[in-house]
């Protein structure tokens, strides 16, 4: 089995320079900003902006970090993102492999729909489900295939058939049933959003996404972005709501996990493949992790084609 890598020394992989805070610019003629991406990409990286914002991942699999959220995606994962929280989505991927049109992206100033309703009192609604989502909400099921589309069909229309499609996402989101709604993070926005804070988390993470065979470092990451162990130690956890070893730990199980659905390798070698050489360890883990062992995963998803990697 091949293990995925990013070159953590590429500055396709390690993007510094690019801004951690996204500035977003509404199309001229809309009253949202809509677009998609590749990954990699410039703006695939751990940032905020004060704009809400709903994502669809359309390609590729990998991991999702919300505000102190670390968990998994695949196609048809769509997630809503409150005002100032941070977000990510990393993709593994082969050396030089590009995803087109991996992310489906909406954002909206919610400052917009609060002018707007002091002559529409309508959309006072849309600022109430705007609050709802500050600590990030994923949708599954009906709610996500139903919400994928809508999407679309913002980006494919214009005038009042756009702001049409806009407010039947909003509706079919905010009345989304309970099941099909998860809350992410366990606070709201954060972190600070100064440049320099998130180049130095969007390089940790990068480098623990790109490492997970032979164990991420502590130290080595401390070398990366400049700082001590101890003092990235503290910095990490402010910045993310997570440690270091704590953020390490749950992106190599959960990977264990996607492993284990995909194909048929023994749980040794995969508990291998992220850089667990010590089957019990790797059975521990795992199992304070995903409340499962590895073998009780593999059965109860092949069983129901259900997704289990909540965090």
């Amino acid at each position: 089995m091949t293990t995925t890598r990013w070159d953590v020394a590429s500055p396709s992989a390690v993007p510094h320079g690019r801004p951690a805070r996204e500035h977003v610019i509404t199309d001229v003629e809309s009253i949202v900003r809509w677009h998609t991406h590749d990954f990699p990409h410039a703006l695939a990286r751990w940032h905020t902006h004060p704009e809400v914002e709903i994502h669809l991942i359309t390609a590729s699999s990998g991991s999702a970090f919300v505000g102190d959220y670390v968990g998994r995606f695949s196609p048809g994962h769509v997630v809503a993102v409150g005002s100032d929280l941070p977000h990510n989505w990393t993709s593994e991927l082969s050396p030089g492999e590009v995803v087109r049109g991996r992310d489906v992206v909406l954002q909206i100033d919610p400052q917009r729909f609060r002018r707007m309703s002091d002559i529409a009192p309508e959309a006072r609604d849309a600022a109430t489900y705007f609050a709802s989502i500050r600590r990030g909400i994923e949708y599954t099921g009906d709610t996500a295939h139903a919400a994928a589309g809508m999407l679309r069909s913002i980006g494919e229309s214009r005038g009042l058939a756009r702001l049409g499609h806009l407010f039947q996402l909003l509706g079919l989101l905010s009345a989304a049933p309970a099941t099909e709604r998860v809350i992410l993070s366990r606070e709201a926005a954060i972190g600070g959003s100064e440049r320099a804070s998130q180049d130095r988390v969007d390089t940790v993470l990068q480098y623990i996404s790109s490492n997970l065979s032979t164990g991420p470092s502590l130290t080595h990451a401390a070398r990366l972005v400049g700082m001590t162990p101890s003092s990235l130690s503290r910095f990490f956890r402010a910045t993310t709501g997570r440690g270091f070893a704590e953020t390490a730990r749950r992106i190599r199980i959960l990977r264990a996990g996607a492993l284990l659905v995909a194909s048929d390798a023994t749980v040794l070698t995969i508990s291998r493949e992220v850089g667990y050489e010590n089957l019990s360890n790797f059975n521990r883990q795992f199992l304070r992790e995903m409340g499962q062992t590895p073998t009780a995963y593999r059965a109860a998803l092949r069983g129901s084609g259900s997704s289990l990697h909540r965090g």
